[in-house]
């Protein structure tokens, strides 16, 4: 067994996608309707990939605020500039708990928790 995807209902689609891809820098593999009203596209490199499914039907989106997506950086000095220039606010850190291990986190659109992280050797 393999872990394949992660699902995360959103608000707006291109808004989201615009966030994932040039943030994250995830590539979008594809994109579809999925029905009246509903959305699909997944974006990934690599095996793992995030779904990112929007319904018109559903009014708002509720994130869990105990929830999030680690990414890792090269640099979390370097991805803390990039994210400022590109007008995000850091939600949490950087924080160093351990001489390996540097992290922040930032909030996609629609509220989820996005942490990068570096792995210091």
């Amino acid at each position: 067994m393999k872990f394949c995807w992660t699902t995360i209902l959103v608000n707006n689609m291109d808004e989201s996608l615009e966030f994932y891809k040039d943030i994250v820098m995830l590539e979008v593999n594809k994109r579809f309707q999925a029905g009246p009203g509903v959305e699909i596209a997944f974006l990934g490199n690599g095996e793992t990939k995030v779904e990112l499914i929007c319904n018109q039907a559903i009014s708002e989106v509720k994130v869990g605020k105990d929830i999030s997506l680690g990414f890792e950086v090269d640099s979390v000095d370097s991805m803390v500039s990039f994210v400022k220039e590109k007008g995000l606010s850091i939600d949490n850190g950087p924080f160093q708990p351990n001489p390996h291990t540097k992290f922040f986190y930032i909030l996609d659109p629609n509220g989820l928790k996005i942490q990068f992280v570096e792995n210091i050797v």
